[in-house]
């Protein structure tokens, strides 16, 4: 169903009893923002006041965790990683809806939830990549579609700097964070996740180089874009989750590439998509 649409969240909700809430549903492109800015803020902000709104109504929910992003941070490129107390902000229309939509679950939270006895929080991911993602404008996407199609890929800002994590440290930091919200009051209402700390800075240049070289793709050439408001450095500060959840990531940003490159391999020679995905989960939850 379609987040946007108030009626239809309503009669999903009702049709049966929930315990644990996970929002992740958004529009999560930074350019598709920039084109359609209002749908942007209709998917990201009134998305998430529909689903909490709906929530409202279940008696056995236990705790909500809204999804949001690294980018709802004010970012004014000082190169600081940021911590979950700095001011909110978004100079594009996607950082802006996200940021809207913390305020948006602050507000349900102080107003109804937290009066009901239910934990509401929200979860700061840093950039996401692994097997199995083929948008538009995301940076492995585009990698592998050049691959696969003998072509170069194209990069806007080589020198930025993103706080790179794979798919399955952050759902697992988000998983954790959940359960320690339905079991303790006092656990805090909103968690950065992201690479460990003290970690070295991967540059997207140094990412698409790393991904270019496991598929033996071309090399990547550089385009600059003079319109794009795009941040140059962006980090965030997960030591939080650390300390209060005991959770930190468990990949480093060179073997979050390799294992997603290894996914796209794999999948690229014919494997099962479901399947790979199994074998990638089975694998992290042997780490330690």
């Amino acid at each position: 169903m379609d987040l946007r649409d108030q009626e239809a969240v309503e009669r999903l909700v009702r049709s049966r009893p929930f315990d644990l809430v996970l929002h992740m549903a958004a529009q999560p492109i930074v350019r598709t923002s920039i084109e359609d800015p209002v749908g942007t803020f209709a998917a990201n902000i009134m998305g998430t006041a529909h689903l909490l709104q709906a929530l409202r109504s279940q008696p056995d929910l236990a705790a909500a965790l809204v999804i949001t992003s690294d980018k709802v941070y004010a970012n004014n490129e000082e190169g600081r990683a940021f911590r979950e107390a700095d001011a909110l902000g978004g100079k594009d229309p996607y950082s802006a809806s996200k940021a809207a939509a913390e305020i948006v679950t602050q507000s349900f939270a102080r107003s109804f939830f937290n009066k009901a006895g239910v934990p509401v929080g929200t979860a700061r991911g840093g950039n996401v990549i692994g097997g199995g993602d083929f948008s538009r404008d995301r940076l492995v996407a585009d990698i592998v579609r050049a691959a696969r199609t003998q072509s170069q890929t194209v990069l806007r800002h080589p020198e930025a700097t993103r706080p790179w994590q794979h798919v399955l440290d952050c759902v697992a930091g988000y998983l954790v964070y959940l359960e320690r919200l339905a079991s303790d009051p006092a656990a805090p209402r909103a968690l950065n996740f992201g690479p460990r700390p003290g970690g070295a800075e991967v540059t997207v240049g140094e990412l698409a180089t790393r991904a270019t070289q496991a598929l033996g793709a071309q090399p990547w050439r550089h385009e600059p874009d003079p319109n794009s408001i795009e941040a140059r450095a962006l980090g965030i500060d997960a030591s939080l989750a650390r300390q209060v959840l005991g959770f930190e990531s468990r990949l480093d940003a060179p073997t979050a590439v390799d294992w997603t490159m290894d996914w796209y391999r794999g999948q690229a020679e014919g494997g099962d998509a479901l399947s790979l995905v199994r074998d990638q989960i089975s694998r992290y939850e042997g780490l330690r």
